[in-house]
């Protein structure tokens, strides 16, 4: 038995600092509603692509660190990410075989279980109840995702990430 080095965790690190920077850039107020949840489609990725590395614990991480940025309560998005990790990390071997279109789908359930999580702990905080708008977020992140993996897929084969 050889044990191979792992390679690429840079390139999963800078993925994620992307993700976490793009959701914190200043966006015009009309284009807010259409901000996808970029953290969460590239853990989804990344929990689907290596399973081994990427899971529940650092979906925990990136929602901790997500709700300092967005001064949330902590452990909110925390709570989201962990489950949506575990979710992704359950199913990560058949979601490999879907196409694109399929998986893509699967992204849109994943992301409204994250939106339906957000939406429960408003509620029980007591804060008012979203507009129709806060859905909108998960449509563009399911039509972002072909796009999304192609990107990601091919810098985990350029960088070897394993």
């Amino acid at each position: 038995m050889t044990l191979t080095p792992r390679r690429g965790g840079g390139i999963i690190l800078a993925s994620f600092l992307l993700a976490l920077l793009l959701t914190i850039l200043p966006l015009p107020e009309w284009a807010r509603i259409y901000r996808p949840q970029w953290y969460t489609l590239v853990l989804i990725y990344w929990t689907t692509a290596t399973p081994q590395r990427v899971g529940v614990g650092i979906g925990w991480l990136t929602g901790i660190i997500i709700d300092v940025l967005t001064g949330t309560l902590l452990g909110q998005h925390a709570l989201a990410l962990s489950l949506i990790a575990y979710i992704t990390h359950k199913m990560h071997q058949r979601l490999r075989l879907f196409p694109i279109w399929q998986q893509s789908l699967v992204v849109l359930v994943l992301l409204l279980i994250e939106r339906v999580l957000q939406l429960w702990i408003m509620g029980a905080l007591g804060q008012p109840v979203p507009t129709l708008s806060f859905w909108i977020s998960p449509l563009v992140g399911m039509l972002l995702w072909p796009w999304i993996y192609i990107i990601l897929r091919d810098l985990r084969r350029k960088f070897q990430v394993r």
